[in-house]
């Protein structure tokens, strides 16, 4: 065994995520996970930056997991909330990673432009950071819901229709199903990137705020707030030419390219509760993917 691999990406991870990954022990082992208000309780002698909380996947490196994670909340976060991260040691303990895994994430998000580090001050998230970036799937909820996350998200509207006929094979036993409309802009620029269409089951549609959906993708809500326990998420990305519709609502030339993502979300239950369509400006997005080998 070599002391680091390569990933698809063309980086390379530490011998320890190596073993992290693979759900081993020993020396280069992550230590275990804290109490969640070891965090809290470390910085509360000053308003600070709160990560969220993340439930790791040994089946893919950690330095990645935390990584997207991270920035899902940095992207996410309150308008008042610091600017200041916690230590690589606070952050470790609270994601449950050794210091090392900790640094190779936050080395990534130096690279993306979403924090700066400097020596004796701390590591700082950049005010004007850049939001769009290049989707990359490596299988975890928690990745794809990082990669939606940091646009300003408008409502369109929502209602109860009858279930499509490109859609009825996923709700067998549904003869309507809850749409939500979203147009998500760039958090800096206000430019158009994407809108999005989800069909979802109609009780569990019930339980969603339309408040949250304009902070947070609708995985995020489905999985965090209206508790789906998602089993897997089977993704597809095309191309395609812009409609009248989507060229109006992204603002580009009609029939100019766009990428077309459908996502179709199960519960633990192997049914379908979600089905999301999503157009993205071609000149914005990119699409990525990492094959693990075994």
């Amino acid at each position: 065994m070599t002391d680091s691999h390569e990933t698809a990406t063309g980086e390379f991870a530490t011998r320890e995520d190596v073993v992290d990954a693979r759900g081993g022990s020993g020396s280069a082992s992550a230590p275990s996970p804290a109490p969640s208000s070891a965090l809290s309780s470390a910085l509360s002698s000053a308003p600070s930056f709160a990560p969220d909380s993340l439930v790791l996947n040994r089946k893919l490196p950690l330095w990645y997991q935390v990584s997207q994670s991270l920035r899902a909340s940095i992207l996410g976060r309150p308008q008042d909330a610091s600017l200041r991260l916690p230590t690589e040691e606070q952050l470790a303990t609270h994601y449950g990673v050794s210091v090392l895994t900790m640094r190779q994430a936050l080395k990534e998000l130096e690279t993306e432009g979403l924090i700066s580090r400097h020596r004796r001050r701390g590591t700082f998230i950049e005010p004007r950071a850049r939001r769009a970036t290049p989707v990359r799937l490596l299988g975890s909820v928690d990745a794809i819901v990082a990669q939606q996350s940091g646009d300003a998200t408008t409502v369109l509207g929502h209602g109860t229709v009858p279930v499509p006929g490109d859609l009825a094979e996923f709700f067998p036993d549904c003869g309507e199903v809850v749409s939500f409309r979203r147009l998500r802009r760039d958090g800096e620029s206000g430019e158009p990137t994407n809108w999005a269409e989800n069909a979802v089951r109609p009780e569990v549609a019930a339980r969603i705020d339309l408040t949250d959906l304009e902070r947070w993708p609708m995985t995020k809500v489905l999985h965090d707030i209206v508790g789906v326990k998602i089993s897997r998420i089977t993704d597809t990305v095309e191309a395609r030419l812009a409609d009248p519709v989507t060229a109006d609502l992204l603002q580009v030339p009609l029939l100019s390219p766009i990428l077309h993502y459908t996502g179709v979300t199960y519960d633990e239950k192997g049914r379908v509760v979600d089905v999301a369509r999503i157009r993205y400006r071609g000149d914005r997005f990119s699409f990525s993917l990492t094959v693990e080998a075994r």
